[in-house]
């Protein structure tokens, strides 16, 4: 693992079209219990180097019933996104992900990562590459039938501020998708290995 880690941080592959250039952001060890895999990292996670180092990221904690030390810890979190590195803005925000990332280094890493117990799918992008045709056609559709894909997987919005008017609009997250997510976790993060 230690050997691909430093692969991957290397990267260059898609360096041309990275305004910011090549900055891989990822944490995971071979021991993580649960993947967090979401979109790719914003301007202030590409300067700290940390991942969901960020207004999403403490909301997400949230979510998870998690403080840092937790969350940062790769014993229990892998965190691994879609795209690696910030892939520069557009008209609404971010641009999407690279789509060289996932299909050059998901596999290999999930190879080296035997006590995943959950993947948490943060936003559309992972939920298509991940969940494929199984995915509902919509990104709310997709994470109201959360339970269809569990054990393995726990498709979820983004945490992002610029959801909020989507939370807003669909209060049944809050109330019956984060607690069983917090639930998932304690349970996973409780289990002996």
């Amino acid at each position: 693992m230690k050997r691909l880690l430093t692969e991957i941080r290397s990267c260059t592959i898609c360096e041309g079209h990275l305004p910011l250039g090549p900055r891989p952001v990822l944490s995971i060890s071979p021991e993580s219990r649960i993947l967090i895999v979401g979109q790719a990292p914003g301007t202030k996670v590409h300067a700290s180097g940390v991942p969901w180092d960020d207004a999403s990221g403490k909301e997400l904690r949230r979510w998870l019933g998690v403080n840092e030390e937790e969350f940062y810890d790769t014993k229990k979190f892998g965190i691994l996104p879609m795209g690696l590195c910030y892939p520069g803005r557009g008209r609404g925000g971010d641009l999407p992900p690279r789509p060289e990332c996932a299909p050059l280094w998901h596999g290999r890493v999930l190879e080296k990562t035997p006590h995943i117990k959950l993947t948490l799918l943060i936003g559309a992008y992972a939920q298509k590459f991940y969940l494929g045709k199984t995915a509902e056609k919509t990104l709310t559709a997709t994470v109201i039938n959360f339970e269809q894909y569990l054990p393995t997987y726990f498709p979820l919005v983004h945490p992002s501020p610029r959801n909020l008017i989507w939370r807003k609009k669909n209060p049944w997250f809050e109330s019956d998708v984060v607690p069983v997510l917090r639930e998932k976790v304690y349970q996973i993060l409780s289990e002996n290995i």
